[in-house]
């Protein structure tokens, strides 16, 4: 019988992939808040799916007490950052309290394993309410670890190519509508990943959780300068771009790893892939001895942008 594996925020961008490649493994259940979502993701995934509000502490109990899930996945979150800045009560319902529900209800119910899905927006110096609040999640769920049977962890992610509300489908967006590209920051850089690297992220760290629980995990990520990308665009497929008015919390450059916690980090290596592992409580015995940020990252190859900007899911075509 498999063991079942719960994903908050399953009927998003990612969340649906995971369930997908996850469901021969598990008994997967996805949750959302929004029912039109759910629907859509029962018929993209094959997966159960289930109404949960992560803010809602009762809402997470009940799905937890009916699905008893051994594993689970929390993805829900308010991600956007001009959104997080313009409603911080929201962005803290779901990221900060919705954390606090999902890792209280997993401890109360005797869930094996939780990993939080970060962002390198989380990573020191934080600049808007939306990293400040993905910090703290990661510093809820690896301050838990230890304390029961339960262990947790978190994967820090950067942008997830062609996720819902993300650069790549407003642009194209943009483009189909006006011919114009309209940018905050072409002189911003900005580490992409693809989908399949995200889903692969969280498969390694499920098949590591012993070595990784209390931990943030990320992996070696190729950066891109927006006006790069915005250039390829544009001599491909016609059009122009344009700059726009700065959004507030916007920074030049991510981090994978800041400064400050280069003492508690270290790398390790999966399928000939560099990955960094970071605990916040304790020393690294090989600490990393530079930041690993959007700045100094091994640059996406004007060929590995053209593959990123042609190749959007199906739906996002």
């Amino acid at each position: 019988m498999k063991q079942t594996l719960l994903i908050t925020g399953g009927t998003g961008f990612l969340g649906k992939r995971l369930g997908v490649t996850l469901r021969d493994q598990y008994d997967v259940v996805l949750t959302g808040r929004n029912n039109k979502q759910n629907m859509h993701a029962e018929q993209f995934s094959g997966c159960r799916v289930l109404p949960m509000d992560v803010a809602n502490i009762e809402a997470v109990r009940d799905t937890f007490t009916e699905t008893r899930p051994s594993v689970v996945i929390h993805a829900a979150a308010t991600k956007f950052v001009d959104l997080a800045e313009r409603q911080p009560m929201e962005c803290v319902d779901v990221n900060v309290v919705g954390s606090q529900n999902v890792a209280r209800v997993a401890v109360e119910k005797g869930v094996e394993t939780v990993i939080g899905i970060s962002t390198d927006k989380a990573t020191p110096p934080v600049r808007n309410t939306y990293g400040l609040s993905k910090a703290l999640m990661e510093r809820v769920f690896c301050g838990m670890d230890g304390k029961t049977q339960t262990r947790f962890a978190c994967a820090r992610y950067g942008n997830v190519a062609w996720s819902t509300g993300s650069v790549l489908p407003m642009w194209n967006k943009m483009h189909q509508t006006t011919g114009v590209i309209r940018t905050t920051g072409p002189e911003m850089r900005r580490f992409f990943f693809t989908v399949d690297e995200a889903v692969q992220l969280i498969v390694t760290l499920l098949d590591n959780i012993e070595r990784h629980h209390g931990e943030v995990v990320s992996r070696q990520m190729r950066s891109a300068l927006i006006r790069d990308i915005l250039e390829i665009w544009v001599k491909r497929k016609g059009g122009k771009w344009e700059r726009m008015e700065g959004r507030p919390g916007e920074r030049n450059d991510e981090f994978l790893v800041g400064d400050l916690e280069l003492p508690h980090a270290y790398e390790i290596e999966y399928d000939g892939v560099p990955h960094y592992a970071i605990a916040f409580n304790r020393r690294s015995e090989k600490p990393l001895t530079e930041a690993l940020s959007s700045e100094n990252a091994v640059r996406l190859t004007e060929q590995q942008i053209i593959e990123l900007i042609e190749n959007p899911p199906p739906e996002e075509r």
